[in-house]
């Protein structure tokens, strides 16, 4: 159980992890590369003399042939969607009832751009063979299916040679399927298992999905359906004769941790009071690195990633607190009546360190369960942050570092306090805080030069904070982490000088009265509250207001 799960555990029934929303493309590497796709056609067709765009619109229309005769004859329907259509909620819609079948059950037909190949001939036997600049839509076709061990499984597939296609799985699908093999009973709303009456043993069951037999399971449920699929492209003789066979890369993986309330009432009241402690300490430019994505203005062009941190509700039982960075995603929302979900995406596992082939499934899942884990003791310590009864008398004394003695923390100071709100955004990354960041952050809360305030500077405060033992330097690098009462202690003099003393003297100490706004929040009412309170000591003090 992590640092939040265990805070509020007396809110609680369970909890459990699962890998959710996982996507992968099926490619054969041959064909993605000029040289590589004449090699295939030659193998295919014994000679490249008829390799020109008619014959690859041959290809692509035999594909669409196929498929649509297939499905005439088996009974299964073929719908041409239009753009923008929500095609997995229309598929659902025809889903096979009890006991489902194993097998097609619809074709979703829609048109979007895919690079196709363009054949160029000159000469003799001269061939220019490259992807078009300007992407044309083609037809892509979504065979759902419905799977005894995964459930719902889409196999969406490109008609233009070489076939790449993309496998779009759900972990809660999966454990679910597993579930009722062994005889559990649970009740399942949507994506999210709501009431579970042996929690160990459904988590036993998501747990399979972490270890390394997932490998194997992923690639067989791949294999099964795409190979068939193929077959209304190639068939298999054509296959054999062409050396044609899929690989397997990861593409979008999402990694969920899911807290069962008790009563639906302590979740609403608990989630909106984290969101509004939390998001305004959050600092994005920042937080986007917590993803392992790495601004690199050298190898990207186009625009900008998407970084956000929203608050949404889209609808009256769903709060959405969603923070956007590239294309990594990290939610906490509520799900049907009592269930909070902490929900990392990954939309392109290009984006982590660890590369996206199959074979790094569980590494890629691991890495997303300590940003998760890593971002929940954050949200933890920010949310329920303290001060020790001493810290603001022992906050300006000298402390010492090593051999080195360093001077102590003035929180008046706006330097000081800038980089305390840097630590804290700073304080989610995996690989750890470095100076250069921190000076980049404080730089732009003071908006100050680059001279004014350099990694130099950032060090020096660094060391204040590791003599006080808030942060530590990580072993063999130059990079530093946060302990967890320093973030606590860190958030906890923030928000005492800026959410506490600054707006209930600046209210106290007006001697003029002010008038009540029409709409009042709660922290507005205790505000006044306070501010009457603080009026009356005052004036028993004898401090003039």
């Amino acid at each position: 159980m992590d640092a939040f799960s265990d805070y509020y555990s007396a809110f609680l029934d369970g909890q459990y992890d699962c890998v959710d929303r996982i996507v992968l493309n099926a490619y054969y590497p041959l064909g993605m590369s000029p040289g590589g796709f004449r090699t295939w056609w030659r193998a295919l067709h014994g000679t490249d003399d008829d390799l020109d765009n008619a014959h690859l619109m041959r290809m692509a229309g035999r594909f669409g042939r196929r498929a649509r005769g297939w499905a005439k004859k088996n009974g299964v329907p073929v719908i041409d969607c239009a753009w923008g259509e929500r095609k997995h909620e229309l598929a659902e819609q025809y889903l096979p009832t009890a006991p489902r079948q194993a097998g097609v059950f619809c074709i979703l037909v829609g048109r979007a751009p895919y690079p196709v190949w363009d054949v160029r001939r000159f000469g003799t036997n001269g061939i220019d063979l490259r992807r078009k600049k300007a992407q044309p839509y083609v037809n892509h076709y979504s065979f759902h299916i419905w799977d005894r061990d995964w459930g719902h499984v889409t196999v969406k597939m490109c008609g233009h040679p070489p076939f790449t296609a993309q496998i779009i799985l759900n972990g809660h699908e999966y454990v679910a399927c597993q579930a009722q093999k062994k005889g559990l009973v649970f009740s399942k709303e949507d994506n999210c298992f709501t009431d579970i009456t042996d929690a160990a043993a459904l988590g036993k069951a998501a747990d399979t999905l972490r270890s390394t037999n997932a490998i194997g399971r992923l690639n067989q449920v791949c294999a099964r359906w795409v190979n068939w699929a193929l077959c209304l492209a190639l068939d298999v003789t054509e296959q054999q004769k062409s050396g044609f066979r899929y690989q397997f890369s990861i593409y979008q993986a999402e990694y969920s941790r899911n807290l069962l309330f008790q009563r639906g009432r302590d979740l609403d009241t608990l989630f909106n009071g984290v969101i509004d402690r939390t998001r305004t300490l959050l600092d994005i430019p920042l937080i986007k690195t917590i993803f392992g994505y790495r601004q690199r203005p050298s190898q990207r062009s186009g625009e900008h990633p998407r970084e956000e941190v929203v608050t949404e509700t889209p609808r009256y039982d769903l709060t959405v607190f969603k923070i956007h960075a590239g294309p990594l995603t990290l939610k906490m929302y509520s799900k049907g009546e009592r269930v909070l979900r902490i929900e990392v995406i990954v939309h392109n596992a290009g984006a982590l360190p660890c590369g996206r082939v199959l074979a790094k499934f569980v590494e890629i899942v691991g890495r997303l369960q300590s940003i998760l884990e890593r971002f929940m003791q954050v949200v933890r310590c920010v949310d329920a942050s303290c001060l020790e009864f001493d810290v603001l008398e022992t906050l300006p004394t000298a402390s010492q570092v090593g051999s080195t003695r360093v001077g102590g923390v003035d929180w008046n100071k706006p330097r000081m306090r800038a980089v305390l709100q840097a630590v804290i955004a700073l304080a989610v990354l995996p690989e750890g805080i470095t100076s250069a960041a921190v000076a980049a952050k404080v730089r732009e809360c003071l908006a100050c030069s680059q001279d004014e305030y350099q990694p130099r500077h950032a060090s020096y405060d660094l060391k204040k904070l590791r003599g006080k033992q808030w942060i530590d330097k990580i072993e063999g690098t130059h990079r530093y982490e946060a302990r967890a009462h320093g973030l606590q202690t860190m958030a906890a003099l923030l928000v005492l000088r800026d959410k506490i003393l600054k707006p209930i003297l600046a209210g106290s100490t007006s001697a003029r009265p002010q008038r009540k706004p029409k709409q009042q929040g709660r922290l507005d009412e205790h505000y006044q509250v306070i501010r009457a309170e603080m009026q009356t000591l005052m004036q028993e003090l004898g401090i003039a207001a």
